[in-house]
């Protein structure tokens, strides 16, 4: 019988590529994303996709219901992929702004954890799988929002664990580093959407650190990796018997995760503002 795998934030990039790779390898994908137009894409391209917005109760009913529909009320795995980045220094971002960001990415998986748990306790088993950042390790000046909400899930996941000590379900956290995907664009549209640069002391900086910095296919960073170094990872939180609670993705985050470990605040601080 095929594994059930529930992914969240399917329009592009990771979310995307995981759920491709796993329908053509053997699993039975419920991809979703949160745009129409996006789930028929999805569907066009031989998915079985669902609308779902982590940011509505509703909409996450809904779905379940779709999938469970099929799945004879089981369900495998949840990839809780759907997220994103605010860009912005901490002085200059609004409320509204930190809010929405912890409305998709904590708030938004939580409901989805919590919404899977009773289906995972009846059947005996199960995986989640939340998809981290190294910026849930390590913080980076202008992404307070975003680094906030990647440590929240970080402490979300150690917690369940624990919580979830001697049960067949297992909470597996992805640190992942930086990886080509419509990432970046999509957080220049939410720097656009929410920060007013001109009046800013980091005016500057913004233009150099925020918004010069642009994905490309073909980019030469080193650091920067193809959306295939996440999708080994998931396939391993997926199939090991016992997988482990985090897995560094990239060579970034195995180098900051590790100076975290070894190098006092004052240190790790000089380092970090140059990056």
């Amino acid at each position: 019988m095929k594994k059930t795998v529930l992914i969240t934030g399917c329009s592009s990039g990771i979310g995307y590529d995981t759920a491709h790779y796993l329908h053509k390898n053997g699993y039975s994908v419920f991809a979703t994303a949160r745009k129409d137009e996006d789930v028929i894409r999805l569907q066009d391209e031989g998915l079985n996709a669902h609308q779902l917005d982590v940011r509505d109760k509703d909409s996450i009913d809904k779905a379940l219901e779709w999938v469970l529909a099929q799945t004879d009320g089981k369900l495998y795995a949840l990839f809780n992929n759907a997220g994103y980045g605010q860009p912005g220094a901490l002085e200059d971002l609004p409320s509204e702004a930190l809010r929405e960001q912890f409305e998709t990415n904590v708030i938004g998986l939580h409901v989805m954890t919590q919404k899977v748990l009773p289906l995972m306790h009846a059947q005996g088993y199960g995986r989640i799988i939340q998809h981290s950042s190294v910026l849930g390790l390590i913080s980076l000046r202008f992404r307070g929002a975003y680094n906030a909400s990647k440590y929240a899930v970080e402490g979300l996941c150690d917690t369940l664990r624990l919580e979830l000590d001697n049960t067949n379900i297992f909470v597996i956290s992805l640190n992942t580093g930086p990886v080509r995907s419509k990432f970046r664009d999509n957080a220049t549209k939410m720097f656009y959407r929410y920060i007013d640069s001109r009046k800013s002391r980091f005016q500057d900086s913004y233009e150099k650190e925020v918004l010069g910095r642009k994905e490309t296919k073909n980019s030469k960073d080193p650091f920067t990796k193809d959306s295939d170094v996440v999708i080994k990872k998931v396939t391993l939180a997926l199939e090991k018997k016992n997988p482990a609670p985090h897995y560094y993705i990239t060579s970034a985050t195995q180098i900051l995760g590790g100076l975290k470990r070894i190098l006092p605040s004052s240190c790790l601080d000089r380092l970090l503002v140059k990056l």
